[in-house]
C-alpha cells in the first residue's frame, strides 16, 4: 500500500540566509494531506533564491554575449486595485539592460550585443541567474534567451529579436462538436495564431542575418508547448516563440 511522501531538510529553522540550491522532492506524484507538513518534514525540499552580491562589490560585467537585466518589479495589485498575495503575483519577464557584454565571434566576425544599455526587454520565463545587486534582483543571461524589447506596456508593441516571431493566438473552441458548451478549464489551448511581428532572423556562418519564412499576417501551426505566453492589455493571449517552433503556414 502507498504512504503519502515525506519531505524533509536537515535544517530550516526560518528563511533567512538562503543559499542557492535545487528542488529535490522523493515522492512518486502522490497527493500530500493537508495539515500533515511540519518543519521537520522538510527534508528533501531546498529552496532556490538568488545569489547575493556583497555591498563590497560595486561593479558588474557580463562577459561575452551575455547581458545584466534589472528585473521589473512584480505587479502587487490587479487592474481593479485588489491587492495580490505574494504567491498569487506574476513572476516579471521582463526589465531592464543595465550592462552587457563585448558580443560573441561567428567565424572570423566580431558581433556586438544587439540590445543596448537602458532598453526595455522581455526575456525567457526561466532563463538566466538571478543575483541580488544593490539592493535589486538582476538576471544574467545570454542574448539569446532575450525574447524582443518592449518600450510599452502592451505585449502587441513587442519587437522581437534574432529568430524569435510574435504570435497573436486563436480564440479557443468555446463548444463541442455536438454543440456542448465548454468551460474555460476543458477548452483545448489552441496551437494556431496569426503572425503579429517577427525578428530580423538568425546569424549565419559569416555574421549575416537569414530572413524568416513567415511574415506578419500569416496563420501559422506551432508547437503545442513552446514559446513563452502573455496576455494582452485587451485579454487577448499572445506567444512568443522561436521560428524553428512554427510547424506549418495555414491558407
Amino acid at each position: 500500500m502507498a504512504t503519502a511522501p515525506t519531505i524533509s531538510t536537515r535544517s530550516l529553522p526560518s528563511f533567512e540566509g538562503l543559499r542557492p540550491s535545487t528542488v529535490r522532492i522523493s515522492s512518486m506524484g502522490l497527493p500530500l494531506k493537508a495539515g500533515g507538513l511540519t518543519q521537520r518534514s522538510f527534508r528533501s525540499l531546498v529552496v532556490r533564491a538568488a545569489t547575493v552580491v556583497t555591498p563590497k562589490y560595486t561593479s558588474l560585467k557580463p562577459l561575452g554575449d551575455r547581458v545584466l537585466v534589472k528585473i521589473k518589479t512584480a505587479e502587487e495589485k490587479t487592474v481593479g486595485g485588489i491587492l495580490l498575495p505574494t504567491t498569487a503575483q506574476t513572476k516579471p519577464q521582463g526589465g531592464e539592460v543595465v550592462a552587457v557584454g563585448e558580443g560573441k565571434t561567428i567565424g572570423k566576425n566580431k558581433l556586438d550585443i544587439c540590445v543596448k544599455t537602458g532598453a526595455q526587454v522581455v526575456y525567457s520565463k526561466y532563463a538566466g541567474t538571478e543575483v541580488e545587486f544593490n539592493g535589486s534582483n538582476h538576471l544574467i543571461l545570454k542574448e539569446d534567451d532575450i525574447v524582443g524589447i518592449l518600450e510599452t506596456d502592451d505585449v502587441k508593441d513587442l519587437k522581437p529579436l534574432n529568430d524569435r516571431v510574435l504570435i497573436k493566438v486563436a480564440e479557443a473552441e468555446e463548444k463541442t462538436a455536438g454543440g456542448l458548451l465548454l468551460t474555460e478549464a476543458s477548452k483545448e489551448k489552441p496551437s494556431i495564431g496569426t503572425v503579429v511581428a517577427v525578428g530580423p532572423g538568425p546569424l549565419d556562418e559569416d555574421g549575416k542575418r537569414k530572413p524568416l519564412s513567415v511574415s506578419p499576417g500569416n496563420t501559422v501551426l506551432y508547437s503545442k508547448y513552446a514559446g513563452n505566453d502573455f496576455k494582452g492589455s485587451d485579454g487577448s493571449d499572445y506567444i512568443a516563440l522561436k521560428a524553428s517552433d512554427i510547424m506549418a503556414v495555414l491558407s
